[in-house]
């Protein structure tokens, strides 16, 4: 990165530059948790012989990360299996080997029969709200609301927990 400007690394590596998307703060959580996996693995050097090396370097992670690292917020399964589609498939498969493991030794399991963990139904970066946005920034009062804004924050004390909640109530008795 000293040696040319990150725009034109990034335009020599075929790779589009981009920045956050509007409105979503948590793009760059994504993407400091992909370092990190990059960055903890134990075949990661402090520093590389070159920039080949280094870029050998990620196209042997990646296809590792792609290919053959088990994710476990969907279902202990690789990226390429659920982009693929094939994730319900394997996921039966586990189930025929648990089955078969079940029946040859069910003192192993002192709950339940095994099941291999659940395919989510839905995926997001950023789940979209089901409120359309509003264009104003600051919506405006109307005239029947106190200058103190429409809600007030009230203390509210739990009897022996010695805990204090604050709930919204809305000035005029509507909710």
């Amino acid at each position: 990165m000293v040696a040319k400007p990150v725009a034109f690394m990034l335009a020599e590596l075929g790779v589009t530059k981009s920045h956050s998307r509007p409105h979503v703060s948590k793009d760059n959580p994504f993407s400091e948790a992909d370092f990190r996996t990059l960055k903890y693995r134990p075949e990661f050097l402090d520093r590389f012989g070159s920039f080949t090396h280094a870029a050998q370097h990620c196209e042997t992670f990646f296809a590792w990360y792609n290919l053959e690292h088990r994710h476990s917020g969907i279902g202990l399964h690789t990226p390429f299996d659920v982009h693929h589609v094939r994730a319900a498939t394997v996921r039966a498969q586990r189930q025929v080997v648990l089955d078969t493991a079940y029946a040859a030794h069910p003192e192993r399991f002192v709950r339940r029969p095994p099941v291999p963990p659940a395919l989510p139904d839905t995926l997001w970066i950023d789940k979209p709200t089901l409120e359309p946005r509003t264009t104003q920034r600051f919506p405006k009062k109307s005239s029947s609301e106190s200058l103190t804004g429409a809600v007030r924050k009230a203390p509210e004390q739990h009897v022996g927990t010695g805990s204090t909640h604050s709930f919204g109530t809305l000035t005029g008795g509507q909710l």
